[in-house]
């Protein structure tokens, strides 16, 4: 069995920042892909970030720039670092692991309210 465990969630004014983490417990095998994806209602699940097992990042393009993506691996923790956030970032995000071979979980998701 596999917990992913997001923080960080919450209501914050345009312009500033949040941190999100997710913490991966249980059975941590070859972690391929540790990430962000959110939901906003009525729109369909779309990356905000991620990082690979070698360490390489991607980023949605609505957030190049000002969402950083971190890991530390000791910990099989992912980080997400927004800042200056917009009202157009309000949704529910969600931590996404993938492990070799073909393993998929998903995190609970955690609330991002960005007020004008």
């Amino acid at each position: 069995q596999v917990r992913l465990v997001e923080s960080g969630g919450g209501l914050v004014q345009a312009g500033g920042p949040l941190r999100l983490s997710c913490a991966a417990s249980g059975s941590i095998s070859r972690i391929n892909f540790m990430g962000w994806y959110r939901q906003a209602p009525g729109n369909q699940r779309e990356l905000v970030a991620g990082i690979t097992g070698s360490g390489i990042t991607n980023y949605g393009h609505s957030v190049k720039g000002r969402f950083t993506i971190s890991r530390d691996n000791a910990k099989n923790t992912v980080y997400l670092q927004m800042n200056s956030l917009k009202p157009e970032d309000t949704a529910t995000y969600y931590c996404n692991l993938k492990m070799i071979p073909s393993r998929d979980y998903w995190g609970q998701g955690t609330q991002v309210t960005v007020s004008s």
